[in-house]
């Protein structure tokens, strides 16, 4: 009889009502349809419907944050399975704003939401304006683009990891002296915020601290040691060290060529900064928690894809970072 209703043969019935595949999703609604129609006293399975489909848009600069976040979304969407998402990821250097926002454009055509690593370029609102006039969800990651049409921003607090690691220096110093700031990209949003935070943080607690001008590197090594190095020959008492971004390799070499014993405070927790805190090169590195980035943007869209969940634009999506040091880095996984 449902056969016959849905104008389809007895064993596609059969493979539609007892969840066996293999049957197209029109063909699986018309069954699904006749079977609710002719009052069918049992379970039926849901309507089959094609994964979500998802793209994530990484930083192309080579960078341990972003190396260990690809990995970490992979498998996020691993264990939410195949059937509910197919995970897609592109690479693009920072460096490309125009060419970051044509690709989250073309992918407004073909896919049902996007994760977007970019910053805050006029190219990139205007790209988020037209996900949103097609209605494909986009939520920011790690560093925000204010006053852009985005579901949420997921991401740890840049200002409040800088005002930490200000407090924490401020406790580390005793006696008055300089501090030399380093910033791979001082241009970029998430590295000033950070900057500004310890600025105000070393202000109000330390004033006897003197804070030399922000080295810039431009996420360049050979940039970040040429002037770190010039630095360090200009600067008479350095107590403290502060790097928001790349060069920690570049610190620690100098550190050993002139023999410097400072505080020094970075970000990320990886095989370099290990290494310094276990020789007590380096007194607290602020992790941004990669894999917490991963599951809750995921979470986030799929949410809002599948029930309209509408997420806070900041309060949802908000990642708490790590201070870790090296009595407690033990208790975080090897990286």
């Amino acid at each position: 009889m449902l056969a016959e209703l849905a104008g389809v043969g007895v064993a596609t019935v059969d493979r539609v009502l007892n969840d066996r595949g293999g049957v197209s999703p029109a063909t699986t609604r018309k069954v699904l349809q006749a079977a609710r129609e002719a009052g069918l006293k049992r379970l039926l399975p849901e309507e089959y419907r094609q994964p979500w489909q998802i793209e994530v848009f990484l930083s192309g600069n080579p960078s341990f944050f972003f190396d260990t976040l690809a990995s970490d979304f992979s498998t996020v969407a691993s264990q939410l399975g195949y059937q509910r998402l197919t995970l897609h990821r592109t690479y693009i250097a920072e460096s490309q704003p125009e060419r970051l926002a044509q690709r989250m454009m073309d992918a407004c055509e073909n896919r049902d939401g996007l994760i977007v690593f970019g910053h805050d370029y006029p190219a990139i609102h205007d790209a988020l304006a037209c996900c949103r006039a097609k209605g494909v969800p986009v939520i920011t990651l790690a560093t925000d683009i204010p006053q852009a049409q985005r579901l949420c921003h997921v991401g740890i607090d840049q200002y409040q990891a800088g005002r930490t690691a200000g407090l924490l220096m401020s406790k580390s110093l005793h006696d008055a002296g300089e501090v030399i700031m380093l910033s791979g990209r001082i241009d970029y949003r998430a590295h000033r915020q950070r900057i500004e935070g310890f600025r105000q943080a070393m202000a109000q607690r330390a004033p006897q601290i003197q804070l030399k001008e922000v080295l810039s590197g431009h996420d360049r090594r050979e940039v970040i040691r040429v002037l770190f190095e010039q630095a360090l020959r200009k600067t008479q008492n350095v107590v403290g060290i502060y790097n928001t971004g790349v060069g920690n390799s570049e610190i620690k070499a100098l550190l050993q060529r002139h023999n410097l014993r400072s505080t020094v405070i970075t970000h990320e927790l990886y095989s370099v900064t290990r290494q310094m805190l276990q020789a007590d090169m380096v007194s607290y590195t602020l992790d941004q928690n990669a894999p917490a980035h991963a599951r809750l943007a995921l979470d986030l869209l799929l949410r809002h894809l599948e029930v309209g969940y509408q997420p806070d634009l900041y309060q949802d999506g908000n990642v708490a970072f790590k201070i870790i040091t090296a009595e407690n880095m033990g208790t975080f996984s090897a990286m």
